[in-house]
């Protein structure tokens, strides 16, 4: 009777942690801009969690896309392309640019879009407004990361702040 006693309080101590603490989840995505001179573009990756930006994009469109998985919906990209042309903007010399989508690349529970803006000889303003996944999770935070003109420079961007400018 000791000894169940005794397992029983064991138990429970080594329990009791585990409902002490909330599973706390972080709502980030990371943008990595990168300005090529030599071929006159600018190069965009963005990377979300894929269960966020499913999340999103099922909200928007009262559907179920199925993102990642065999049953994902056949003309996915153009939901992403339409997302990202609405809550990513890049201006370029003071121009609001229009950028290419290249396509998107999946890896367990990241999926990364490759975006170019072409045809930019010199770069001496750049301004991303980034409001990505923001209307949907309250904490959610957007890193921009910008390699441009032998500078570098990381933005935070979040609810309060969505806009982020560089002068070179």
């Amino acid at each position: 009777m000791k000894i169940q006693l005794l397992k029983n309080y064991l138990f429970l101590l080594l329990l009791i942690p585990f409902f002490s603490f909330s599973v706390h989840k972080y709502y980030l995505s990371l943008c990595e801009i990168e300005y090529v001179k030599e071929k006159e573009s600018i190069q965009i990756i963005i990377g979300f969690f894929i269960d966020d930006i499913e999340l999103t994009l099922n909200k928007d469109h009262n559907t179920s896309l199925k993102i990642a998985t065999a049953q994902e919906f056949e003309f996915i990209d153009n939901y992403f392309e339409t997302y990202l042309n609405k809550h990513l903007k890049v201006t370029v010399n003071n121009n609001l640019a229009t950028y290419n989508y290249i396509g998107k690349e999946q890896d367990s529970d990241i999926v990364r879009f490759y975006l170019e803006i072409t045809d930019i000889k010199a770069l001496n303003t750049l301004e991303i407004k980034n409001t990505c996944l923001i209307r949907d999770f309250e904490d959610q935070q957007n890193i921009i990361k910008i390699n441009a003109n032998q500078k570098h420079k990381t933005f935070y961007l979040n609810k309060k702040t969505h806009k982020g400018l560089l002068k070179y």
